[in-house]
């Protein structure tokens, strides 16, 4: 499993966990970010920030966020 900020740019990866503050998962979940979710990595900065494409919309996830997301790679696509 990898976290989200560690993942390649243009890759396509699966969420598997979701471990942030509370509040702040139930909105990543109102943003379709949840488990078994396919998310395209559209762009990363130094700071650890990625810029995310779930379900159509894109997404700008600082460090702490991206840090407690972890994915695996989509396979059979």
């Amino acid at each position: 499993m990898l976290k989200l900020n560690e993942c390649a740019i243009g890759g396509r990866y699966v969420v598997d966990s979701v471990q942030v503050d509370e509040g702040i998962t139930r909105r990543l979940e109102a943003l379709g970010v949840n488990e078994g979710t396919p998310v395209n990595i559209l762009n990363k900065k130094g700071s650890g920030s990625v810029i995310i494409k779930v379900r159509g919309t894109r997404l700008a996830l600082g460090k702490r966020l991206s840090d407690g997301i972890t994915v695996r790679e989509e396979h059979g696509v």
